[in-house]
């Protein structure tokens, strides 16, 4: 496959890195409690296991900025990622991450968690994404002749299950559906050290899939005859779907639904940087996780608005131009 970008990849990596970065900062730096740049600079210097004099703004960055940026910023870049493999395998530049149901899979079990007052809302909304993965599967795989679009169709009869499911649970949670509905929403307010964990181990599996699977994605999202490549093409595409749906799910379970990152991010750098997947994903990842830091940064400073609704208010449009001028 062979890059049509308009741009060097190397510029592409050096500005999402940079924009990481300065997102990272922004994270870090805004918020109710206000601080110059060079008290921040220096509580970082402290460290996170020092007791400086002014503890209360040591206290406020270690425990609560810097987990949220960390959070934000590994969810963004397995969205991201996660969508390139997505728009590669399913031959569909407008796939995503939650094409596959998983969304509404996630969206049920925590509504359903909420409801009984468990108190396993993460747990729950990762068994529901595995549920739904595995009823995609079962009704849209067909092995090797199977039809893509058949996985597709299946993944929006699952979600649109699903979803229907959620919105009975709303309709009898009474006075629980505020909190049903602000978990959908997607929000990383209640972010801390303890969901750092289990995103660390989706961005690892994302990153295995990256780099044992990036020739292959050339290959699936070529015109080529896959199978005649010596490439199992049933087991290839099930590991690639099912990992990278496991690895967004623990983003879903953890902090809600947050749309379009993982469907814009790809989408706008294929357009600048060509359509090789060894750099388009080295890009995707900088890019996803500066993309959603910033804007939980800019949910944040707006009385803590869910990031879910920015992210649709912002990537709807932008996607929309996107297709228009690519008529």
């Amino acid at each position: 496959m062979t890059r049509r970008g308009r741009f060097p990849l190397s510029l592409g990596c050096a500005g999402a890195i940079s924009a990481l970065l300065a997102a990272v900062v922004c994270g870090l730096y805004f918020g109710d409690v206000k601080m110059s740049l060079a008290e921040l600079w220096g509580v970082l210097k402290a460290g996170p296991l020092s007791y400086p004099d002014e503890t209360f703004r040591h206290g406020v960055v270690w425990r609560i900025r810097m987990p949220r940026v960390i959070a934000s910023s590994i969810s963004g870049a397995v969205l991201a990622a996660s969508g390139v493999i997505f728009q590669a395998v399913l031959k569909n530049p407008l796939a995503e991450p939650y094409t596959l149901g998983v969304s509404g899979g996630a969206a049920f079990g925590a509504s359903c968690a909420i409801l009984t007052g468990m108190g396993w809302i993460t747990p729950a909304a990762f068994l529901g994404c595995a549920a739904a993965l595995a009823a995609v599967m079962l009704l849209g795989w067909r092995g090797v002749e199977s039809d893509l679009s058949g996985i597709i169709l299946a993944g929006v009869i699952v979600g649109n299950i699903f979803g229907a499911g959620m919105t009975l649970m709303k309709a009898i949670a009474g006075d629980k559906v505020s909190a049903i509905v602000f978990w959908l929403m997607g929000s990383f307010s209640a972010a801390d050290w303890r969901d750092v964990t289990p995103l660390l181990m989706s961005l690892l599996v994302v990153l295995s899939l990256c780099l044992a699977y990036r020739d292959e994605l050339d290959i699936f999202a070529s015109d080529s005859d896959v199978a005649s490549l010596g490439i199992n093409v049933s087991v290839t595409r099930a590991i690639l779907l099912a990992g990278a749906s496991l690895a967004v799910s623990f983003v879903v379970s953890g902090f809600g639904v947050i749309g379009f990152v993982g469907l814009i991010v790809p989408h706008f750098l294929r357009i600048l940087f060509g359509p090789v997947h060894r750099g388009l994903l080295a890009m995707s990842l900088p890019a996803g996780a500066a993309l959603l830091s910033a804007a939980d940064t800019a949910a944040k400073t707006r009385n803590e608005m869910p990031v879910g609704v920015l992210t649709v208010l912002v990537g709807g449009p932008v996607f929309c131009f996107i297709l228009w001028k690519r008529k």
